[in-house]
């Protein structure tokens, strides 16, 4: 499916009561994982923070394509900050959560859920927004007065990424399946 038909298919979702409903639950998760799931791990001297995030934000995209998945992941961090501050507010993570939405979006709404086709999508998703994107936002946050350049973020953020591929990925899928079994015993 194109772009603009991905958009405006995905835009014509949240006319729909049901959809509504659900890209309400999906949003509500996103805040709870947003908050209360996300432990930081310290491996290879790298700070790797595991959230279930993510979770959301990719079933609202395959679900409901890219913008309402780009609401669960702009808002989420909008509510979530709202609901447990941790420091203050800075637009460039919810920027990343709304790339995020429509990445994921555009990737999996309307199209069979393979591993090759969440491979991709989680991929571009980890490259451009989670590490090249992230790295930039965290230089502009932190590294001021901490004399950190950009690439020490940047390699920071690729390990990190490395070690989260293969569970999200293999989440991210599972979750998949599950949805396309639902909607086809909801069909009938």
């Amino acid at each position: 499916m194109s772009p603009v038909k991905s958009l405006k298919n995905s835009f014509s979702e949240l006319k729909k009561l049901q959809s509504l409903v659900i890209i309400a639950m999906l949003l509500a998760l996103r805040v709870v994982l947003g908050i209360f799931a996300n432990p930081t791990l310290a491996l290879f001297g790298n700070a790797v923070k595991i959230s279930g995030a993510f979770l959301p934000i990719a079933v609202a995209g395959a679900m409901f394509g890219p913008i309402p998945a780009l609401l669960v992941g702009a808002l989420g961090d909008v509510i979530s900050f709202l609901l447990a501050p941790t420091g203050t507010y800075f637009p460039g993570f919810t920027i990343s959560g709304a790339l995020t939405g429509l990445i994921y979006g555009f990737f999996l709404y309307k199209n069979k859920i393979t591993l090759p086709r969440v491979i991709t999508a989680w991929t571009v998703n980890a490259l451009t927004v989670e590490t090249f994107l992230a790295a930039y936002w965290l230089f502009l946050l932190y590294s001021g007065g901490m004399g950190r350049s950009y690439n020490a973020w940047l390699l920071s953020r690729l390990i990190s990424e490395g070690i989260k591929c293969v569970p999200e990925i293999l989440i991210i899928y599972g979750a998949g399946r599950l949805i396309c079994t639902a909607e086809k015993k909801m069909a009938k």
